[in-house]
C-alpha cells in the first residue's frame, strides 16, 4: 500500500512587505464620490431599481430586514461611500460579503492600494504572500473571537480602532486552566498558540489605517450595522501566510452565518439584494432560510414570506421574468444557477442585468428622493 501523503507545511511560506507589492488600484482612483453623475442605466433597469427602492421603503416602514449581499467587485468598482450612505439612511439593515470583499477593504484602509496581478504573482510564488494582510486579518479575528465576535465585526473594529489589545500569555493560561469548558476556551487556546508560534506581542498593538473613512467594514462597525463575512478555506490570499488557521477563520465565519440567519429571520415583508455575488450569496442565503423555516415550524410559526429578492449581475438574463418561475432549458436564463437558487427561496425574485456600481448608485438616488 502506498503511503498517505503529509499535508504541506505552510508555516514555511516566505512572505513579503505589502508595500513592496505592485498594486493595481489606489483608493483615490477607485472610490466613487457621492454626487458623481450617475452611471447610465437602461430604461428597463431604471424601472426595476425604482421598484426595489419602493419595496425597501415599505420594508423599513414595517421594520423588516433589508439585506445587501455583495461580491468584491462592488468595492473594486468604487462603491464604498454609497454603501455607507445606504447604512447611514437606515435603508440597509445587514451587509454580507465574501473574504475577498474584506481583503480589498482592509488593504485600501491600511495602505491606500489593493489588487495584484494573479497571473504574474502565481508564477513567482508571491500571489497573496503579503505579510501585513494575512497577519493583521488573523490578528483581528483572533482578538474578536475573545469577545464572541465574528469576522465582519472583528475586522471592522480592528480598522476603526487602529489595532487590538491582546491579553498576556499568563492571563490566557490562567483562564484555560480555570475554565477549560468555557465557550471561549477554544478561542483562547488558538490565540495562545498563535502568540507562541508566531511570537506575537501582547498588550496594545497599533495598526494605523489612514484611509479607514473609506472602509465599509469600519463604517458598519461604527454605525452598529451587522456586516457578515462568508469565506472559504483556501479561497482567499490570507491562506498564503504562515499564520493561516482554518479554525480561527471557521469560528469567525460560524458566528457570522448565525448573524446572517438572524437577518433572514426578520425578512417577512423585507428585501434581499444580491449584487455581484453569484456563488456565496445564493448558497448562504438558501441554507439560512432553511434554518429559519426549520426553527419556525418547530414553534408553530409560518415560514418566511412576502419577501422580495433582487439579483444584480452582468450575465445575460435571457429577458426572462423570474416572477413566472424557472425558464425553459432553451432560454439562456436557465443556466444562471444563482438565479435559479434565489428563485426557489419563496417571495418574488427579480433579475437585473446591470453593472453593480450603476445599481447601487441609482438605488441610493431613488431612496434619497422625497417619499
Amino acid at each position: 500500500m502506498r503511503p498517505f501523503p503529509e499535508p504541506l507545511d505552510l508555516s514555511k511560506l516566505k512572505v513579503f512587505p505589502l508595500a513592496e507589492r505592485v498594486s493595481m488600484a489606489t483608493i483615490e482612483e477607485t472610490i466613487v464620490p457621492i454626487g458623481r453623475p450617475l452611471t447610465p442605466c437602461s430604461e428597463v433597469n431604471t424601472k426595476l431599481i425604482r421598484h426595489a427602492a419602493a419595496q425597501i421603503r415599505t420594508a423599513r416602514t414595517r421594520g423588516a430586514s433589508v439585506m445587501l449581499i455583495y461580491g468584491a467587485h462592488l468595492l473594486k468598482n468604487g462603491g464604498h461611500l454609497i454603501l455607507d450612505r445606504l447604512m447611514e439612511g437606515d435603508w440597509v439593515t445587514h451587509l454580507a460579503t465574501n473574504g475577498a470583499g474584506t481583503i480589498h477593504d482592509w488593504e485600501w484602509a491600511f495602505l491606500g492600494r489593493s489588487t495584484e496581478s494573479v497571473e504574474k504573482n502565481v508564477a513567482t510564488g508571491t500571489f497573496g504572500t503579503w505579510d501585513e494582510t494575512g497577519r493583521n486579518i488573523h490578528l483581528a479575528l483572533l482578538a474578536g473571537a475573545l469577545c464572541g465576535e465574528g469576522y465582519g465585526r472583528s475586522l471592522g473594529r480592528f480598522i476603526a480602532e487602529d489595532g487590538v489589545t491582546l491579553p498576556s500569555v499568563e492571563e490566557l493560561e490562567s483562564q484555560l486552566r480555570a475554565e477549560p469548558n468555557h465557550p471561549l476556551a477554544p478561542a483562547r487556546a488558538e490565540l495562545l498558540q498563535a502568540i507562541r508560534q508566531h511570537r506575537l506581542p501582547t498588550g496594545r498593538i497599533e495598526v494605523n489605517h489612514p484611509w479607514k473613512a473609506t472602509s465599509v467594514l469600519a463604517q458598519a462597525f461604527l454605525r452598529n450595522v451587522p456586516i457578515t463575512v462568508h469565506p472559504g478555506i483556501g479561497y482567499d490570499i490570507i491562506s498564503n501566510h504562515p499564520m493561516f488557521n482554518g479554525a480561527v477563520l471557521g469560528r469567525a465565519a460560524t458566528t457570522d452565518f448565525r448573524l446572517f440567519t438572524t437577518a433572514v429571520e426578520g425578512l417577512d415583508g423585507g428585501v434581499a439584494l444580491s449584487v455581484g455575488s453569484a456563488i456565496m450569496g445564493p448558497q448562504v442565503f438558501e441554507k439560512s432560510l432553511s434554518c429559519v423555516n426549520n426553527l419556525r415550524l418547530q414553534n408553530g410559526r409560518s415560514i418566511v414570506k412576502n419577501h422580495s429578492i433582487h439579483v444584480v449581475d452582468l450575465q445575460d438574463g435571457g429577458n426572462w421574468d423570474w416572477t413566472r418561475g424557472e425558464p425553459p432549458k432553451e432560454n439562456p436564463a436557465y443556466y444562471l444557477r444563482f438565479c435559479k437558487s434565489f428563485s426557489r427561496m419563496g417571495g418574488a425574485m427579480h433579475y437585473l442585468q446591470c453593472d453593480n456600481l450603476a445599481f447601487v448608485q441609482h438605488l441610493l438616488h431613488e431612496l434619497s428622493q422625497p417619499a
